[in-house]
């Protein structure tokens, strides 16, 4: 049962008798703080990723210069745009390429106004599209054989990215090659070093990581890393980036490690106790299920999502024994590994986990959550190989709009007083510049996981005001497998290349109970709340 306390703004409800009349009904009450900040995230916290498999050949970079995938990409930003993955260690830079095509590019983009300009025409775009979808399965098929072949990228891709991050609205995060190694196996920083002068003569601004999961080097190329070696390769790129006017404060993240088990947890007490004084943040990877045996009751299980809590503590466990305080981030991460699950990763059902696991990380202290990925190969992507915005596109701009990065404490209580599996329910203070919020507002975002329509009890302090509903839900006869998305029963699409739709929320009576469909989830913003944490 509850505490059978009430403080003022806590929103602290009792069991009474009067509950029994509602123990048929699904329904949840929601104990939150509305006074204290419970912490806040970067105000980068939603970030995406662009795999390094999509420069497996050089020409499919220029799919960046879609003005439809561009516009989708500024609908999410401000962010961190991660060039990374498993190739980044297989990929060297090379400043010799084609005189001509590189200074065709420069032409294009070398001047003021590029950002206005298109890159690739209509028809380049269609062609490139069409034979990406024959890469894409060569791609998952190698990475199902654990076979990674070696890629060479030129000056015009690194254009290519920088462009697209820095008109987009992102801040690109460049993974470099941790496996070039020398024969006493220390990194081996020369190739590194031809990209830093490159970025160096561009005037290019972004951040670094040094390695792509080194938990897994010794199956991926046989190659051994201790985590004490790898924190001293940290080091020596440090003091390499100090080397450049443009590098000497830029951001380095790292060591990428996966998720916590015996060996990768000893690595990264190791990297953290050489490197982690170098680091702007500790980086790991998380995926609940493996895209090959995964089902749909995964993605709608509270015991697959509750994981999420399990391993981040362990991280945070490491972390604050090596360097306590050091930021933590979700450095990659999706539904399932693999290349994600085909007819789930994909469609309405994976909203479930990516919410849940924006709402989680925020309340547990993750300052940065980067979506693997943008676009790209496999099922787990926002944006699919046609360019079309997938479910979770839809919900990472509503969280983007709506969602500010002060967290507060909430939870959602069952009428016996335990804490509700089903009904799933965070609140933040409302982004600031979220239209005519007023004064003190807050955004509750829930996720209702039970088969039947339930009732969200907000607290006392918030039941008498202008509540907005944005109620997203599958749309089509497809239902949770359902690729596209409605809010509040309108499906959502772009109106045009460069334009998205606006997202517009449903003024809700005042006072009057908050219903959450079977199987779906929901976005609150409480008007005028004046709650004191968010005033």
């Amino acid at each position: 049962m509850l505490a059978a306390m009430t403080v003022l703004g806590l929103g602290l409800y009792l069991y009474s008798p009067i509950h029994a009349l509602f123990e048929k009904e699904q329904f949840a009450v929601v104990n939150a703080d509305l006074i204290h900040v419970e912490r806040t995230v970067s105000d980068a916290f939603l970030s995406v990723a662009i795999d390094t498999s999509l420069v497996t050949e050089e020409k499919y970079i220029n799919l960046l210069g879609s003005q439809k995938l561009r516009t989708l990409a500024k609908g999410l930003a401000p962010g961190y745009l991660r060039f990374g993955g498993t190739k980044a260690d297989f990929m060297r830079f090379h400043t010799k390429e084609v005189a001509t095509r590189q200074q065709a590019f420069s032409r294009q983009f070398g001047k003021p106004g590029v950002c206005d300009r298109r890159p690739i025409s209509p028809e380049t775009e269609e062609y490139l599209k069409s034979e990406w979808v024959l890469q894409e399965e060569l791609i998952l098929m190698e990475e199902h054989q654990n076979h990674c072949s070696k890629l060479n990228i030129s000056g015009s891709t690194v254009d290519m990215l920088y462009n697209f991050a820095n008109c987009s609205g992102f801040h690109l995060i460049f993974g470099l090659n941790a496996l070039l190694r020398t024969k006493t196996n220390t990194w081996n920083s020369s190739n590194a070093e031809e990209l830093l002068n490159y970025c160096q003569s561009k005037n290019y601004s972004m951040s670094w990581e040094l390695g792509n999961e080194p938990n897994s080097f010794m199956k991926k190329s046989g190659i051994r890393i201790d985590g004490t070696q790898l924190g001293k390769d940290f080091v020596h790129l440090r003091e390499i980036l100090r080397r450049y006017k443009n590098f000497q404060d830029s951001g380095l993240y790292g060591p990428d490690v996966g998720q916590p088990r015996d060996h990768t947890e000893n690595l990264l007490e190791g990297f953290l106790e050489t490197g982690g004084k170098v680091i702007d943040a500790c980086t790991w990877h998380h995926y609940y299920v493996n895209g090959r045996d995964t089902s749909l009751s995964d993605f709608l299980s509270p015991e697959v999502l509750d994981s999420l809590a399990t391993k981040t503590q362990e991280i945070f466990q490491v972390v604050n024994e090596t360097v306590p305080g050091k930021k933590v981030w979700l450095g990659e991460t999706s539904s399932a590994y693999g290349g994600g699950a085909p007819g789930l990763s994909d469609t309405y059902v994976a909203g479930f986990m990516w919410l849940d696991k924006l709402g989680l990380s925020a309340r547990l202290g993750i300052d940065v959550v980067i979506r693997q990925v943008l676009v790209g190969a496999g099922s787990y992507h926002l944006v699919d190989s046609n360019f079309d915005p997938l479910p979770d596109y839809w919900l990472s701009l509503l969280y983007k709009k709506l969602v500010g990065p002060k967290v507060l404490a909430a939870t959602a209580f069952t009428h016996l007083g335990t804490e509700s599996k089903l009904h799933r329910v965070y609140m933040h203070c409302t982004k600031s510049n979220s239209e005519t919020s007023g004064t003190g507002a807050v955004t509750v975002f829930a996720l209702n996981l039970s088969k039947k329509t339930s009732t969200i009890h907000l607290p006392p302090l918030l039941s008498d005001k202008t509540v907005v509903l944005y109620l997203l839900e599958p749309a089509g006869e497809d239902g949770l497998h359902s690729r596209s998305v409605q809010l509040n029963g309108k499906v959502l699409k772009m109106v045009d290349d460069t334009t998205l739709p606006v997202l517009t929320g449903i003024p809700l009576p005042v006072g009057s109970p908050l219903k959450l469909p079977a199987l779906s989830f929901a976005f609150y913003v409480v008007k005028d709340a004046n709650a004191p944490a968010c005033r």
